[in-house]
C-alpha cells in the first residue's frame, strides 16, 4: 500500500476488505433505514448547508482545544490503530480523532461534513491493544455507514419537532418519533460492533471489551462464557411482567444492554454471512445505488419476524405463537363458546356445511411466520 495516510501496518496478518459497501455488515433494521435515507437525493446536501444551525462547528473547536489530536507525535499506538481500521475498511480519509479527558469509558463519531471520533481517558485506560483496536474499528464502522451525518440530521429533526410540542397530542407523535429514533440508534450500535470485528478480527477481545465495559477492569474476575450466559437468562427468564419491564428498561437508551450485544455479535460471528465476507465475499460500495429500498425493508421485516420466532422472552413466544396460531386459537375459542366438540361426528358434519366450517378450514391455512452504559438522557450521538 503506497497511501502515506495507511503507512501503519497490523501488528498481525488481518485480512483486508477493499471497497467494501457498509451494507455488508449493518444490522438489517439499520441498514434499511440508511438505504431509504440514502435515495433521497440530496437530503443530506440539504442538512449540511444547514450545518451552521448545529453546534457541530463549536464541538469541533472544543475538542481541538480543549482535547489532544491523535497524531505521529500525541498517541501514536491510537494513530496506529486508526489508519490501520481505515486500511482494513478502505476508508480512503482517515477522520481526526481526539483524546478528551473524562473518567466514563466512552467514544462516539459525531459531525457532518467530516466525521471525527472522539475517545476518553476512562476508555484508553480501560482497554489493552486489540479490545482498544475493536472500538476503532467500532467508530470507523460509524464513519463508514454515515451514521455520523444521519444521527445528527435526525437529531436535528427531533429538536426541530420538540418546538412544535405544544400542539394537541404533540408530545405523543413525538414520543412515537423519539422511540422509533432510538430503536434504530440501537441497531446502528451493533451494525458498528461488527464493523469492529472485522477490524480487530479478534472475537475474544471484542467480548472482553464488552464485558470491561460492564464490568470495570477486573477482567480476572470475569470469564466470557459466565457473561454471555447472562446474556441467555436475561433474554429467557422471567413471565410477562419481566417482559414489560426489558422493554420499558430498553426504551430510554441509545444503546443495547452490553450482555445482550456481546450474544448478538457472537452469534453473527457465526453466522454463513460473516463468513462470507472474511473469505472475500460481500457488496461493493459501487452496487449502493442499485440497492432495492423494498429489498431492504423486506430484509428488515424477514429479520424481525425471525427474532420473534426464536425469542426466549416469554412476550415474544407469545406474540409468535399468536402470530403462527391465530386461525388455530379462532377455532378453538369458536368451539369453546359454541359448545362444538372437535371429535364430535354430528359437529364436524355440522360445520362443513356452513360459514363456521368454511372458517375451520381457513384456519387450517392460517397456523402453517457504548461502548459504554448510557445515560437515558443522553444524546443520540453519544456514545459507541
Amino acid at each position: 500500500m503506497t497511501d502515506s495516510s495507511h503507512e501503519s501496518v497490523p501488528s498481525r496478518h488481518r485480512k483486508r476488505f477493499p471497497d467494501i459497501s457498509s451494507r455488508a455488515y449493518e444490522h438489517p433494521a439499520d441498514r434499511s433505514a440508511l438505504v431509504a435515507l440514502r435515495k433521497l437525493s440530496g437530503f443530506d446536501t440539504v442538512f449540511k448547508a444547514l450545518s451552521g444551525l448545529l453546534p457541530e462547528r463549536s464541538l469541533r473547536l472544543l475538542f481541538l482545544s480543549d482535547s489532544v489530536r491523535v497524531s505521529d507525535a500525541q498517541f501514536a499506538h491510537l494513530n496506529d490503530m486508526l489508519r490501520d481500521a481505515c486500511y482494513i475498511l478502505d476508508l480512503k480519509k482517515v477522520p481526526p480523532m481526539y483524546v478528551t479527558q473524562n473518567p466514563q469509558p466512552n467514544a462516539m463519531c459525531i459531525g457532518l461534513d467530516e466525521p471525527i471520533i472522539v475517545v476518553t481517558t476512562g476508555l484508553v485506560e480501560l482497554l489493552d491493544e486489540e479490545e482498544m483496536r475493536a472500538v476503532v474499528g467500532h467508530e470507523v464502522g460509524h464513519a463508514l455507514s454515515g451514521h455520523a451525518v444521519y444521527r445528527t440530521i435526525l437529531l436535528f429533526l427531533t429538536n426541530l419537532a420538540l418546538k412544535v410540542a405544544w400542539i394537541p397530542l404533540g408530545n405523543i407523535a413525538i414520543m412515537a418519533i423519539v422511540t422509533a429514533l432510538r430503536e434504530w440508534f440501537r441497531k446502528s450500535e451493533l451494525s458498528a460492533d461488527r464493523a469492529g470485528l472485522l477490524v480487530g478480527q479478534d472475537l475474544r477481545a471484542s467480548m472482553r471489551g464488552l464485558m470491561k465495559i460492564a464490568g470495570g477492569n477486573h477482567l480476572h474476575e470475569m470469564n466470557v462464557d459466565a457473561f454471555l450466559a447472562q446474556a441467555d437468562e436475561y433474554e429467557k427468564s422471567g413471565d410477562l411482567r419481566d417482559s414489560v419491564l426489558k422493554i420499558l428498561n430498553v426504551l430510554p437508551r441509545t444503546h443495547p444492554f452490553t450482555t445482550v450485544r456481546a450474544a448478538e455479535l457472537k452469534k453473527w460471528s457465526e453466522s454463513r454471512d460473516f463468513q462470507r465476507i472474511m473469505d472475500g465475499h460481500y457488496p461493493k460500495r459501487d452496487e449502493d445505488k442499485d440497492t432495492s429500498v423494498t429489498d431492504s425493508f423486506r430484509e428488515s421485516a424477514a429479520h424481525y419476524a425471525d427474532t420473534v420466532r426464536t425469542s426466549k422472552d416469554p412476550l415474544m413466544k407469545l406474540v409468535g405463537d399468536i402470530a403462527g396460531g391465530a386461525g388455530d386459537l379462532g377455532g378453538k375459542l369458536r368451539d369453546k363458546f359454541t359448545g362444538a366438540g372437535g371429535g364430535s361426528a354430528a359437529g364436524g358434519g355440522a360445520g362443513k356445511g356452513d360459514k363456521g366450517g368454511s372458517t375451520g378450514s381457513g384456519t387450517t391455512d392460517g397456523s402453517e411466520g457504548t461502548w459504554r452504559r448510557p445515560d437515558p438522557e443522553e444524546g443520540p450521538e453519544s456514545g459507541t
